[in-house]
C-alpha cells in the first residue's frame, strides 16, 4: 500500500516550497521583462556578476552557480552580449575556457533593475514565510 503523500509533513513542505518558488519566479519574469527588458535568468547573470567580489566569471562555474546548464547558459550569455551588457573573453590558463564580466552597460541595466528585483522578493518570497524563518538577509528587507 502506499502511503497519502497528501499527509506527509515533508511532502506538504516541499511543495509549499515549490509554490513560492514558482510564484516568485513567475513575478520576476514579468516584472523585470516589463519594467526592465530582462528576464529573471539574465538579472541573475547580471546580478551573480556584479555583486560577486570576481572581475569576471568561468562561464562553467557560473552555470552551477545560476543552475542551468552550460549551453542554456551560454545561449543566455550571447544574448546579453549582443545587447552589449556582458563581454566574454579567452581564458589565458586554459583555452577551452571562457570567461565572462559585465560591462559598465550591463552595470547601469543591473542597477536600474535591482530595486524592482528586491520588491518582487520581499513581496512574493520573503513574506510569505514564517518571520522566524527569514533568515539574516531577508529581515533586512522585511523590517
Amino acid at each position: 500500500m502506499v502511503a497519502d503523500d497528501a499527509a506527509n509533513p515533508l511532502v506538504c513542505e516541499w511543495r509549499d516550497l515549490l509554490s513560492v518558488h514558482a510564484r516568485t519566479w513567475c513575478a520576476l519574469e514579468r516584472e523585470l521583462n516589463e519594467r526592465h527588458g530582462l528576464g529573471a535568468s539574465e538579472f541573475e547573470v547580471l546580478d551573480r556578476l556584479i555583486q560577486s567580489c570576481k572581475p569576471s566569471w568561468r562561464v562553467q562555474e557560473l552555470a552551477g552557480e545560476i543552475h542551468l546548464s552550460q549551453s542554456a547558459l551560454s545561449r543566455l550569455i550571447a544574448r546579453l552580449e549582443k545587447d552589449g551588457l556582458v563581454m566574454r573573453g579567452m581564458c589565458a590558463e586554459d583555452r577551452r575556457g571562457i570567461y565572462v564580466s559585465p560591462t559598465e552597460a550591463g552595470r547601469a541595466k543591473h542597477a536600474e533593475a535591482v530595486a524592482t528585483h528586491r520588491a518582487v522578493l520581499a513581496e512574493y518570497f520573503v513574506r510569505s514565510a514564517p518571520r522566524d524563518q527569514v533568515g539574516p538577509l531577508g529581515q533586512d528587507v522585511v523590517a
